[in-house]
């Protein structure tokens, strides 16, 4: 038989507040996280705004020793995860650590430390031949994202299976199926899984500037991320991470833990069609949405709310609605969709994992989040995006998919154990 695995822990650090009643307050209310970036001086860039995290590391239990050691977004994955391990009820000390593993997404790495490095270890770019004496004691763990995974490790004291995926913008999404994956073939017992991201450096947003992929609209930062909108004009860089703890169902049932809900199906499929571009009529993603319901063995009928891709940009946006029209038919048309990026931004290999966590309050609370800034709506995109303000709705099956450049497209359904069969 297999092993169904549930998710019974819960931790976020995202935009606009630390820890999950922050996050999904910031949701529910239709605010928005995105301003003028304060982390550097973004005049010389295109796109000036992001979904920056007011993060304050001591004063969420990080020593002065760790903060030096651990990146940005490692850091954000530690505290998430400390508070996922707290939510879940577990006594991580009196488990078999050998059962415990991890499995952390994140699509950039350490790219701030290793900006920071590159920056001192070559006069600020001045220098082609860097000198190492100036680059900072640990590099090399910059270097090498598993290290994300290793502190989370150290943090929750896991000794089992211990890995990254980095599938960009996917990675959210991927590294907790590769955590139930473990948990079904009995690799594993318990898994702390997610994801974290930091992107907002002056290399990734030059990067976007290039290809052109981040707004513009700059003006009005809390305006700017306006997914399905007919006036939008890219993507708004966010950070942030989400972890979660999961175990197998009749564990968590026997101890009589707090269940949000059962990761019922998981697919991934790959265009092989452009590094940046997607097939306008959305048949991959369509194509993981229906094998992840096969998986789930649930019809399109069956998902009561979808939480979008959503990043903003027009290709991206008109290739899922296209994608949804394919695999869910007829009740695409009236099954409420949402993108919470219009409220944190993309962060990434991290936003999938955040997009799971709104979906488990959007479960826990019966509220679908708005997308918020979508005022006047592509015609392209006419399926119900739930514009603007939150909307009270019965949600026992969610439906949620991550699109990344390489033409990777994921999908994952979040259901209450009690809407399926074994």
């Amino acid at each position: 038989m297999v092993r169904r695995v549930v998710i019974t822990g819960l931790g976020v650090l995202s935009p606009g507040g630390i820890g999950t009643r922050d996050f999904w307050n910031l949701l529910s209310s239709g605010r928005t996280a995105t301003r003028g970036i304060t982390l550097f001086d973004p005049s010389p860039f295109r796109s000036k705004v992001a979904a920056e995290a007011d993060f304050d590391p001591g004063l969420h239990g990080l020593t002065a020793q760790e903060v030096q050691r651990m990146d940005r977004a490692a850091q954000f994955a530690v505290v998430a995860a400390r508070e996922a391990v707290t939510d879940s009820g577990l006594d991580f000390a009196g488990l078999d650590p050998y059962r415990i593993g991890v499995s952390l997404g994140t699509g950039m790495g350490a790219v701030g430390s290793l900006d920071s490095a590159y920056r001192a270890a070559s006069d600020r770019g001045r220098l082609d031949a860097v000198d190492h004496k100036d680059a900072p004691p640990h590099l090399y763990d910059h270097l090498v994202p598993s290290s994300f995974a290793a502190e989370v490790a150290w943090a929750v004291g896991a000794e089992g299976p211990s890995t990254v995926v980095s599938t960009g913008c996917t990675s959210g999404i991927d590294s907790v199926a590769h955590a139930v994956d473990l948990i079904r073939e009995g690799s594993a017992d318990i898994m702390v899984t997610g994801a974290a991201d930091a992107p907002i450096t002056p290399f990734i947003l030059a990067s976007f500037d290039a290809i052109k992929a981040t707004t513009t609209l700059n003006d009005e930062p809390e305006k700017a991320s306006r997914p399905f909108d007919a006036s939008r004009k890219g993507f708004v860089l966010g950070e942030g991470a989400a972890v979660f703890v999961l175990e197998e169902l009749e564990s968590a049932r026997n101890r009589g833990a707090h269940v949000y809900a059962e990761v019922a199906g998981y697919a991934s499929r790959s265009s092989a069609f452009h590094m940046t571009g997607l097939r306008p009529d959305g048949r991959e993603m369509a194509e993981a949405i229906t094998v992840a319901l096969d998986e789930a063995r649930m019809n399109p009928g069956d998902i009561d709310y979808v939480n979008a891709h959503g990043s903003g940009t027009k290709q991206n946006d008109r290739h899922e609605t296209a994608a949804y029209k394919l695999a869910l038919g007829p009740h695409a048309y009236g099954t409420p969709v949402s993108s919470i990026k219009s409220m944190i931004g993309h962060s990434l290999g991290s936003v999938g994992s955040m997009e799971i966590a709104a979906s488990l309050l959007a479960m826990e609370h019966h509220v679908v989040p708005p997308t918020a800034n979508l005022r006047t709506r592509d015609p392209e995109c006419d399926l119900d995006y739930v514009p603007l303000v939150a909307r009270d709705h019965r949600t026992d099956a969610v439906l949620t998919v991550g699109s990344g450049f390489g033409g990777f497209q994921s999908a994952m359904v979040l259901a209450r154990p009690d809407r399926r069969t074994a």
